[in-house]
């Protein structure tokens, strides 16, 4: 994607001075406020002078029923373990260039957490199996998948709405550890599987999907989605199997999904009609008739009943 090209710049050049905006922390943490009732919350890529997740925090710290504030921006790394350790919840934007060993940290130290990323992320051969297995999940995110970012640097996105002072960056997420009702809701499905509209792949017995709301209500094998699904992804409607992309050693699926090495998969990548498909998740229904689940973390339960039922 176009606007990545700041990601891409960031991980190259270290230009990783990223300020959210205080409204995408307030639309992100609404949907977190009972997790942070009683616990220390860390911010450790913050500056309080100019960081609005210590305005967000600061002044809602009684609202919350906060244990604690830590915002801290040290760079004494014996200095930063002892404040991580303390911590119960991080929640900050981490550095994009740092994200794949910053997340490797949060979780070696069990730790609960909040965070801005790139989606691309999710194809990174350390940072998938976390997604696969369920460890890590994406948040309730950017509107139309795109932030904007207190910078100092040249906005250089080509996407129309550029705001003076910020930088445009598209494909950022919110990733999570912590429960939240969105993980729980089942994906709307309409669409009825014909093998004209859905495609095997030259080198995987999976049908190819090329957006989310594609997927067909009556199909049970494999299939291939689209990173974006992610977006979207109940783990109680849904298995994800592995990812088709040169990291697929990783997968769970061999095995499991039947394969054939193709010479254009580049060790793993999905070929359709002898051509390379971007990245896809390889997923399968669990279940035909999805029930409602019980949710009590954060947000009152949404019951529906059909007319004329008991």
């Amino acid at each position: 994607m176009a606007g990545n090209i700041n990601l891409h710049a960031a991980n190259k050049a270290k230009k990783d001075e990223f300020y959210t905006q205080l409204v995408d922390i307030e639309n992100e943490l609404r949907h977190y406020k009972a997790h942070f009732k009683g616990k220390t919350v860390l911010c450790n890529c913050d500056d309080p002078r100019v960081s609005n997740f210590f305005h967000y925090f600061s002044y809602n710290f009684e609202q919350l029923g906060l244990k604690k504030l830590i915002t801290t921006c040290y760079k004494n790394q014996n200095r930063d373990l002892e404040l991580l350790k303390e911590a119960d919840i991080v929640v900050t934007n981490p550095p994009f260039s740092l994200f794949r060993e910053y997340v490797a940290q949060l979780m070696e130290y069990e730790k609960k957490f909040v965070i801005i990323g790139n989606q691309n992320a999710i194809t990174n051969k350390d940072f998938f199996p976390l997604i696969r297995d369920n460890k890590i999940w994406l948040g309730y995110g950017f509107k139309g998948g795109a932030g904007h970012f207190f910078s100092k640097y040249e906005d250089v996105a080509t996407a129309s709405d550029h705001r003076e002072g910020m930088i445009r960056v598209s494909g950022v997420n919110w990733f999570t550890n912590l429960e939240i009702q969105k993980r729980h809701e089942d994906l709307i499905l309409f669409k009825t599987y014909n093998a004209a509209d859905y495609p095997k792949y030259d080198n995987y017995d999976a049908i190819n999907i090329d957006k989310t709301t594609d997927i067909p209500m009556d199909y049970d094998g494999f299939m291939g989605v689209p990173i974006t699904f992610m977006d979207k992804y109940n783990p109680e409607q849904f298995e994800i199997l592995g990812i088709c992309a040169g990291n697929s050693r990783l997968n769970k699926f061999y095995g499991i999904v039947p394969y054939t090495p193709h010479i254009e998969d580049r060790g793993g990548c999905a070929v359709l009609n002898n051509k390379r498909v971007y990245s896809r998740i390889l997923i399968r229904r669990r279940k035909t008739n999805p029930k409602p689940v019980p949710y009590e973390i954060g947000e009152l339960p949404v019951l529906m009943a059909a007319e004329g039922t008991d």
